[in-house]
């Protein structure tokens, strides 16, 4: 195991990328402990990479860039204006609430950053915000985008514990609004404390109107995707084709904002995006499957069961090394390396794959706003152009929101569990 580990972990110092660093430790450890295994590296690499629920992975990448390239971004906005565009910190407000809006259609929080900064970050700036402040709020709120249903993260999980994908959804739904709620509320704090700009906006009837009108299809994505699943129409890899090709005619038809000509570059990017993660899959399984064989999950699930420690003390322990290893290692990644250890530990202490899951997706989307790694805090920072640290202190006091949050599932299990358990 010293071996097994130390290689890893020098791999990922000298920069290579995770994948490979998997891979090439594994390797290594059957060169050297097992070569009379080595024939069961092709079966197992196979096997990491062949399963159905993984198909949904590139279907959502895919729906979430078609709904970006269809026109919902501008609006998400325009109607989340309606509701608190109107108060002190309306834009901080509206920022939020979009992200809300926009995690339950997209499953990204990368997305959410780019999409929504992309038009959020300026018009705050050009409002009388301060950019570092723009950014901030743009790079913490978008963390609700992998936590609110439908979550690619969520689908990876899944695939790496064996989860319910629906149960999951539904785990990630309450703990996902509340960090908005939560947010909401410090920008409140912050807008009276700091004079943040207050929006002079009227609506008229026909304004009001218009607005809604436009906002239905878009605002309709989670139920077309989400509450297909729910309801037992469709599985969560058919559920997420039913997505593309709603996706695809609100964008096209609808809206009109989706060109023909986009599709390819569409299909390319979604391409890339889930091989990325796939290849990462597979030889996280080799991985995986060398540490089952060692007896790793066994050992740590005995060490935590003499600690004698209350449930929600060992999770809370568990999301102490989440924000560590959020700081270092990409969602998908993190995702895949600890599950398959820490998950039968947990398990064995009476604690639910559900309720570990939602702790794991919560505690590693606050990583996605911390350096060095965090990938909605650079997206943020090439918008925006500021440095990073800069960034990430102004994103702090919205980052409470996720922590509180993290606590509260932690020790609240039926925070995660209740609309979980209300699917068969």
């Amino acid at each position: 195991m010293i071996v097994l580990f130390g290689v890893l972990l020098l791999l990922l110092i000298l920069g290579m990328p995770i994948a490979y660093a998997l891979g090439g430790s594994a390797l290594l450890y059957f060169l050297i402990y097992q070569p009379s295994l080595v024939g069961i590296i092709p079966l197992r690499t196979f096997a990491g990479a062949d399963a159905y629920v993984m198909i949904a992975l590139p279907l959502f990448v895919l729906m979430g860039l078609i709904m970006n390239q269809g026109g919902l971004t501008r609006r998400i906005i325009d109607f989340a204006m309606l509701f608190v565009g109107r108060v002190r910190g309306g834009l901080a407000l509206v920022n939020v609430l979009a992200s809300m809006i926009f995690g339950g259609i997209s499953g990204s929080s990368v997305s959410d950053t780019a999409s929504l900064g992309a038009i959020l970050i300026p018009e705050m700036t050009n409002k009388g915000y301060k950019k570092t402040t723009a950014t901030g709020i743009t790079v913490a709120s978008s963390t609700m985008g992998m936590i609110i249903p439908p979550s690619i993260p969520m689908v990876i999980f899944a695939f790496a514990s064996g989860a319910s994908v629906g149960k999951l959804f539904f785990a990630g739904a309450i703990p996902g609004i509340m960090i908005g709620f939560f947010m909401m509320a410090i920008a409140l704090l912050l807008a009276h404390k700091d004079k943040w700009p207050l929006e002079k906006i009227s609506f008229s009837a026909h304004d009001l109107g218009h607005r809604v009108i436009g906002a239905l299809p878009a605002l309709l994505m989670p139920l077309a995707v989400v509450g297909t699943i729910v309801l037992g129409i469709a599985t969560p890899t058919e559920a997420a084709g039913m997505g593309v090709l709603y996706a695809f005619i609100v964008g096209f038809f609808f809206y009109r904002e989706l060109k023909l000509k986009a599709i390819p570059t569409l299909l390319k990017q979604s391409i890339l995006i889930s091989a990325s993660i796939i290849v990462i899959m597979v030889f996280s399984r080799l991985y995986t499957w060398i540490l089952v064989n060692e007896h790793i999950p066994s050992i740590l699930s005995n060490f935590l069961i003499s600690l004698h420690l209350p449930n929600a003390i060992s999770l809370l322990l568990f999301a102490a090394l989440l924000f560590f290893i959020g700081d270092f290692v990409d969602v998908g990644p993190a995702i895949l390396l600890i599950t398959p250890v820490l998950l039968p530990a947990f398990v064995s202490l009476g604690i639910s794959p559900i309720q570990f899951g939602t702790v794991l997706i919560v505690g590693l989307a606050i990583g996605l706003a911390t350096p060095p790694v965090g990938q909605c805090l650079n997206v943020a920072d090439k918008i925006a152009g500021l440095d990073i640290m800069d960034t990430f202190v102004a994103a702090i006091p919205f980052l409470l929101a996720n922590a509180l949050t993290l606590i509260l599932v932690c020790v609240v299990p039926q925070l995660s569990l209740w609309l979980a358990g209300m699917i068969k």
